[in-house]
């Protein structure tokens, strides 16, 4: 029954013109068990021109590769290894994908060597959370940076030298378990969690496949019943996730860094009665030093005098009175009347926040 119902109301929904909304649920969801997993190694990176490193870890790796390999080194042989440095060896593997397919991967020196420019990384494997092995990664490093150094010790570094990309460079051994396919029911995570967005997500849901189809579990989770079969689940996820809505607007908030000065202002911040004064004093002192010569045949010395010289500057000093509910609009033209700073405005709403006249959050970062 459950499938004939998907089945009929798949074809409902392909015949059905929809109203577009702002945002598509793909965009402002993802589905609860569809996600990457991160995976990590360590490698060494073979053929560097000199740039590589002779410490004792990467000492034994390189020894412990050639007894892989049936060559023995005595204990107290000491290789001369620059061409060779130890990294780690880090990659994402997306959702979904299958053995022998391939993944990008990223190395990092994790050692003294200068650079890992025209390096090679050699069989390394890539390992899950759970200690199992998932790719392996191999290839020609690609090195966005360079550095040069000189006999006397002078050294020029351009981007990063020590970290390298290999398009394609781990193949996929094993493949993760996706919970897609279990259960009778997929689970949407809003990107942004909000109880309005979960809401008016699930009634959208709602009007084109059928009541109670959709239910909001809190403000980040909608549970959606969903037909069992791989294929039929497929199709039916295509339908939803291409379904367009209007998300809740974000939440009155007022954004400031402190280290560049940039203000980001939410539309819906309002302001509470408040009366606004803006001028400044400036005072400048300057030491001036001026040589005091005597006339000739006077038997006077050469002496040095100093002058002050003392400039006081005052501003005008304006005044603006803000009456409930001002908007965005009117509270940034009144201080661009003023002519304040961006460092006068931080001040300006930081003033506001503490005497409670903004309605919005007032976030320093």
């Amino acid at each position: 029954m459950l499938n004939k119902f998907i089945q009929a109301t798949l074809l409902a929904v392909l015949c059905l013109s929809t109203t577009a909304y702002a945002e598509r649920i793909k965009d402002v969801s993802m589905i609860e068990g569809v996600r990457s997993n991160q995976l990590v190694g360590y490698g060494l990176v073979v053929g560097l021109p000199g740039t590589g490193e002779q410490s004792r870890f990467t000492e034994q790796s390189f020894k412990a590769m050639l007894n892989g390999f049936g060559i023995g080194l005595p204990d107290n042989l000491k290789p001369k290894i620059k061409n060779v440095a130890a990294v780690a060896v880090h990659a994402e593997l997306p959702p979904f994908v299958k053995p022998g397919q391939t993944i990008d991967v990223t190395v990092s020196s994790i050692g003294s060597a200068g650079s890992l420019r025209g390096g090679t990384l050699l069989q390394t494997f890539l390992k899950g959370v759970d200690g199992n092995v998932y790719a392996i990664a191999q290839g020609s490093l690609v090195v966005g940076g360079l550095g040069a150094e000189g006999a006397d010790g002078s050294r020029v570094i351009v981007n990063t030298p020590t970290v390298g990309r290999i398009a394609n460079g781990g193949m996929v051994e094993r493949a993760v378990k996706s919970p897609f396919t279990q259960g009778d029911y997929i689970t949407f995570n809003l990107n942004r969690p909000d109880f309005t967005t979960a809401k008016r997500l699930a009634q959208t849901i709602n009007d084109l496949v059928g009541p109670d189809s959709a239910k909001p579990m809190d403000a980040a989770s909608v549970r959606v019943i969903a037909p069992r079969d791989p294929s039929q689940r497929v199709a039916y996820l295509s339908t939803l996730e291409n379904l367009e809505f209007k998300p809740a607007d974000t939440s009155a908030k007022i954004i400031v860094n402190s280290r560049t000065g940039t203000i980001v202002i939410g539309k819906d911040v309002k302001l509470q009665p408040a009366a606004i004064t803006h001028g400044g004093l400036t005072v400048t002192i300057a030491e001036q030093q001026n040589v005091s010569q005597p006339l000739a045949l006077s038997e006077g010395e050469t002496t040095v005098t100093r002058q002050s010289i003392i400039d006081v500057n005052q501003d005008d000093s304006r005044a603006f009175v803000f009456n409930p509910g001002v908007n965005l609009d009117d509270l940034v033209r009144a201080i661009n009347e003023v002519g304040a700073a961006p460092g006068d405005l931080m001040a300006i709403l930081e003033a506001l926040k503490e005497a409670g006249a903004i309605s919005g959050q007032l976030v320093i970062i």
